[in-house]
């Protein structure tokens, strides 16, 4: 990162499983990307959710990762969904899982949500060399 800021130990063990989870790269794009401006919100989303809820002992990695494909689907976050997906491969979600997750979406959530997550999903398997 080129501009180094104040981090906690919560922050590191965030951090440690962001990387772990959505990769390196994207991380780092996104560190390097923060401004004084918006660097809190980096904070706030590296302490509480990576930290405080990806590294509870109640769900393991691959459970989290099909529930947040649910949550951001049914919340029309398409950026984020997308992170997610590579989440959810590097997690160990096979492609045959993510395409019963993004069907049960379209149960619940409706065809038209679920056939914007079909087109998302496979603009990131096709990134990462699966579709």
């Amino acid at each position: 990162m080129s501009n180094p800021r104040p981090r906690s130990e919560r922050f590191e063990r965030g951090l440690k499983t962001r990387r772990e989870v959505l990769g390196e790269a994207h991380v780092e794009r996104s560190l390097d990307a923060a401004t004084d401006f918006n660097w809190p919100a980096q904070t706030l989303a590296t302490e509480w959710a990576w930290d405080g809820i990806w590294n509870r002992p109640g769900l393991d990695r691959k459970s989290r990762s099909l529930i947040n494909l649910g949550m951001l689907a049914a919340l029309n976050r398409p950026h984020e969904f997308k992170v997610h997906v590579r989440g959810a491969i590097n997690n160990g979600v096979s492609v045959a899982e993510l395409q019963e997750v993004l069907l049960q979406i379209g149960g619940y959530c409706g065809i038209p949500t679920a056939m914007d997550c079909f087109r998302l999903a496979s603009e990131v398997l096709q990134e990462m060399g699966l579709a």
